[in-house]
């Protein structure tokens, strides 16, 4: 009896599209909390120009992270073999949630 070899051609995605999709949904849950929390510490001692501005500037990273991974999990619920996800698309992601984490971080400081 020969082992099965894995051709590529008789791949079986499983349920991996499934769980990627979830997690591009949390992670975009999470990304909104800490938005909304970000807005509220930097308007927390009443609105100034910088408190507007981070805030501003953690909404615009948060909707730059959510075009990108509402476009991901559209193509993973479409069914089928979905198409990778481009180096673009997953440095704007990174970008995104590390300039976001690096707001945060500053509001609390």
């Amino acid at each position: 009896m020969e082992p099965h070899q894995n051709t590529g051609d008789d791949r079986d995605p499983g349920l991996q599209p499934e769980r990627t999709r979830l997690a591009w949904r949390r992670t975009t849950l999470a990304g909104t909390v800490a938005t909304v929390l970000a807005a509220k510490a930097a308007l927390h001692n009443g609105p100034s120009a910088t408190g507007i501005s981070m805030a501003a500037l953690c909404c615009a990273l948060w909707l730059g992270f959510l075009t990108v991974a509402h476009r991901r999990i559209r193509v993973l619920s479409e069914g089928g073999e979905p198409t990778t996800l481009t180096p673009r698309h997953a440095g704007t992601a990174a970008l995104c949630t590390v300039a976001l984490a690096t707001c945060a971080v500053a509001l609390i400081l």
